[in-house]
């Protein structure tokens, strides 16, 4: 097997093109995955601390609310997970392909290893995760607003 190439690896001259396939390859997939409108669920029944609660009144509520927390964050990426590789494997598939600069329909021609070792890769670079990580921002600011 050829030396890997991802976005972390590859040419600036493929850069841009490439994470342009990416991006709209991303947006079906959170589209179909619903992945966002998982994430933003919220954690129900948390209780507020009285003002007048002791110290060991007030200690228990936030034990008890940080559980509720660490509940609903597992329940989330476990059906960030499900959805990802249950309920959407194709388009999962297929991001991982673009990434690492392969044609969605010749996905099974590379091991999983492979796929693994390139998003190793991505999430590793700083630059390149720093990249994607101004673009979500500057997409969730209503800069583009007219």
């Amino acid at each position: 097997m050829s030396e890997r190439k991802n976005l972390a690896t590859c040419k600036p001259s493929e850069f841009l093109k490439q994470t342009a396939r990416v991006r709209k390859s991303v947006e079906k997939w959170l589209d179909k995955t619903r992945i966002m409108e998982i994430r933003s669920r919220k954690v129900e029944g948390l209780e507020t601390v009285p003002e007048n609660a002791g110290e060991d009144e007030a200690y228990e509520i936030r034990k008890r609310n940080a559980e509720k927390i660490t509940a609903q964050q597992k329940k989330n990426f476990n059906d960030i997970l499900t959805a990802a590789m249950e309920e959407c494997p194709d388009e999962t598939l297929e991001l991982l392909a673009l990434i690492c600069f392969i044609e969605p329909e010749n996905v099974d021609d590379y091991s999983v290893a492979y796929y693994l070792n390139n998003l190793t890769d991505i999430i590793s670079d700083k630059d390149v995760l720093g990249f994607f990580t101004s673009l979500a921002q500057l997409g969730q600011t209503d800069i583009f607003s007219a």
